[in-house]
């Protein structure tokens, strides 16, 4: 293995027994290539690459023409896209397949960076990735916001455009990630499961952002402490917009639909 990446990979979590039937999980999140290299962060982030391990995570193995089907990328820059991600140790060739057709498929659910590191070069490279995460999730997202209307009338009512303010220590806002991991879990496994999924499941991007907000100067504006308050900063949690498809998902923010990523995010880091 090279060692711009370490897998970390704990036994097997538990099934669904039958379909839509969730058990408790011990760690859905250990199935995890670590990034630490700075080479490796910054080929990861990459829109083209980081959609490539997504797909492959839902939909894999896959060759190069398969891939650029479904991506509508050429051939050439699949397949340049997947050898650049199995020098990292993204994705590796799978068995069968002949010549140019062969198979690709992703090392790990989810792939893991640090979220803090003394050194310099690591850090910088790890905030690119997480930019260029943050870029990817919001074209995604505007995209869903765009063919919302097509979506059955129970899906709209569902999905969640929202956010909320609250005043929090950074030991309350990592007992709140831990609570959310614990709570996403039991559906992780449906990922690599088809026949776990309940038939009218859809693949959901679920994201966990959560920052410091920098003081903004803004007059006449203002809302209660750790309350919902109104414009942009108005909390919602129903089914329309209100201020604003992965592993992938990050540990350590792709998904992993990041392409990613598409992933909830443990405590501990940057992941997809």
């Amino acid at each position: 293995m090279s060692k711009r990446s370490e897998r970390s990979q704990q036994p097997e979590p538990e099934r669904p027994d039958a379909v839509g039937e969730l058990q408790p999980q011990s760690n859905p999140f250990a199935d995890c290539t670590q990034l630490s290299d700075p080479r490796a962060l910054r080929a990861y982030a990459h829109p083209t690459r980081m959609e490539l391990v997504g797909l492959l995570r839902r939909e894999g193995p896959l060759t190069a023409t398969r891939a650029a089907e479904l991506t509508g990328e050429s051939v050439a820059s699949c397949s340049y896209h997947l050898r650049m991600l199995a020098k990292y140790d993204l994705v590796e060739v799978a068995e069968g397949g002949r010549g140019r057709e062969k198979p690709w498929r992703a090392t790990a659910q989810f792939t893991g960076w640090p979220e803090y590191s003394d050194d310099p070069e690591v850090a910088d490279a790890s905030a690119a990735l997480n930019i260029a995460l943050a870029e990817n999730y919001f074209a995604k997202m505007t995209h869903a916001l765009e063919q919302r209307a097509s979506l059955p009338r129970a899906w709209q009512q569902a999905e969640q455009y929202g956010d909320v303010s609250l005043y929090l220590t950074a030991d309350e806002l990592t007992e709140i990630s831990e609570q959310l991991t614990e709570l996403l879990s039991p559906y992780t496994a449906r990922l690599q499961d088809p026949g776990s999924r309940p038939a009218d499941a859809r693949l959901v991007s679920f994201l966990r952002v959560a920052f410091v907000r920098h003081t903004e100067a803004r007059s006449g504006s203002g809302s209660g402490a750790g309350g919902k308050g109104t414009g942009r900063d108005a909390g919602s949690t129903g089914g329309g917009p209100a201020a604003g498809d992965g592993a992938a998902t990050a540990v350590g923010s792709s998904a992993n639909d990041v392409a990613v990523t598409e992933a909830p995010t443990p405590a501990d880091g940057g992941n997809s």
